[in-house]
């Protein structure tokens, strides 16, 4: 008898224990939950269940209160859950040169202004402060993930990990001597040794990043996509950005910067273009068939007159498009919804059609876009199971967010970067109610404010 009433109190309890909610680390709820998966379903009254670095559930708010329970819980209040952004172009420590020269072409603020400033100013300690500026803005503005081409570029490495912020973050490799390299083969050298110390790590994607067709010679080029090949690591390098490049193509190469590109036989997979301005219906087929990302960066174009990339021939051919905001040395910010905002805009007065670049693709192009343009698509990108936990919450409380009938409209054509209430990077909240929880902002503010004054010196 005792026996009997034994095992059925042992089945109660195991009974009960099924029912009851699951212990998790963090429940993000009570909010609209756009999910940009495969249906890019949008949730109402959602939530997100995160255990550790995962996603583990997303689903209705009363659903997700059913199966977890958070060791921590962050209340949306009513706004908007959407995956982090992904911000493919950027020269984080660039942000120190906001404002510097504007209103110029390229080569002349590259050559007249920026390039001797970084002879002047480039070390450690400015990359340093640089790049604690830049993540701070782009926490507080939603991005969790971006892509970064710099020198002293392990330096850049320690300050995004230390803030919380993913980055697949590239060694610049270029042909003349710059900061942190007298020579190509020096970067090389630097390159290689920044992917081995960051190598596996679960924030940080280390890449090698040669500068660009007219800055490198063809072994260079060669030898950094072999750099990456042997390290099964990113490829990261400007490419087709100007009129000027493409004359330099066809005057050393007789070709186009991407057919040059494609016989040294540099172009494939894990290759990151930046900008794909000036390139023709050949070019694109050939960065399809090699299975090359593209980072649009319409503000930096538009601001530097360097053209229109031709993002409807991208998205036709099934390019893997994503957005960058560019250096703010020449955007001037990092506030990725501000890129989306004038990628939809851009395209629809290029081509004289409003239906093209709808809401829905610029938001695409700035979260699951920028992943596939990375190959990570499996891991960020959406709101899915399994995938890391890179998340935002977003207000729309504010007047000009007043009414609210589509949630992703909103999010491309009114939001901005400091609607962003809520920041998420693998399962850790990096800004809770715009509190930016991983650094000192008036230290970081402080410190470059400081590293200002030095610049202003050095430029007069």
């Amino acid at each position: 008898m005792r026996a009997g009433v034994a095992l059925l109190v042992l089945a109660c309890t195991a009974v009960l224990a099924a029912q009851a909610p699951r212990q998790v680390s963090l429940v993000v709820h009570n909010g609209t939950v756009v999910t940009m998966d495969g249906a890019r379903r949008v949730i109402e009254n959602g939530a997100v269940a995160v255990d550790g670095t995962d996603i583990v559930a997303v689903d209705t708010d009363d659903a997700i209160r059913k199966q977890f329970r958070g060791a921590e819980t962050l209340d949306a209040g009513g706004q908007v859950i959407m995956p982090g952004l992904v911000n493919t172009h950027t020269h984080a420590p660039m942000v120190l040169f906001r404002g510097l020269a504007d209103d110029l072409a390229l080569q002349e603020w590259l050559n007249k202004y920026i390039f001797p400033a970084e002879a002047k100013l480039v070390s450690p300690e400015f990359v340093r402060v640089g790049t604690r500026l830049a993540v701070l803005e782009m926490i507080e503005s939603g991005t969790t993930t971006f892509v970064d081409m710099y020198y002293f570029e392990e330096e850049i490495a320690k300050e995004t990990k230390a803030a919380g912020l993913r980055g697949v973050l590239g060694q610049t490799v270029i042909q003349f001597p710059v900061a942190d390299a007298k020579t190509a083969a020096d970067g090389l050298a630097r390159a290689e040794a920044f992917i081995t110390q960051f190598k596996g790590d679960p924030l940080i994607t280390p890449a090698v990043a040669p500068h660009a067709i007219d800055t490198l010679e063809g072994p260079t080029l060669k030898a950094a996509r072999e750099l990456s090949k042997k390290h099964a690591v990113p490829m990261l390098i400007h490419l087709a950005e100007t009129r000027d490049e493409i004359q330099t193509a066809r005057e050393r190469f007789s070709t186009s910067p991407v057919a040059y590109l494609e016989s040294l036989g540099v172009l494939g997979p894990g290759v990151l273009a930046a900008h794909g301005v000036w390139v023709n219906d050949a070019d694109i087929a050939v960065l399809k068939s090699r299975g090359v990302g593209v980072s649009h960066n319409p503000e930096s174009n538009m601001k530097l007159a360097s053209g229109t990339a031709p993002v409807t021939g991208y998205l036709r051919a099934g390019v893997a498009l994503g957005l960058g905001t560019d250096g703010a040395a020449s955007n001037n910010d990092l506030d990725m919804f501000e890129a989306m905002r004038t990628a939809s805009l851009l395209a629809k007065l290029q081509t004289v059609d409003p239906s093209v670049v709808p809401a829905a693709t610029a938001l695409d192009m700035a979260t699951m876009g920028g992943a596939r343009a990375l190959g990570m698509e499996k891991q960020i990108g959406s709101l899915e199971p399994r995938k890391r936990a890179d998340l935002i919450v977003v207000s729309m409380r504010s007047a000009r967010q007043t009414p609210l009938y589509d949630p992703m409209s909103h999010l491309v054509y009114v939001t901005r970067g400091d609607d962003v209430l809520d920041t998420i990077v693998n399962g850790k909240v990096l800004m809770k109610d715009r509190k930016v929880l991983t650094l000192d902002a008036d230290a970081v503010l402080k410190d470059a404010r400081a590293m200002a004054v030095k610049v202003r010196a050095a430029v007069k």
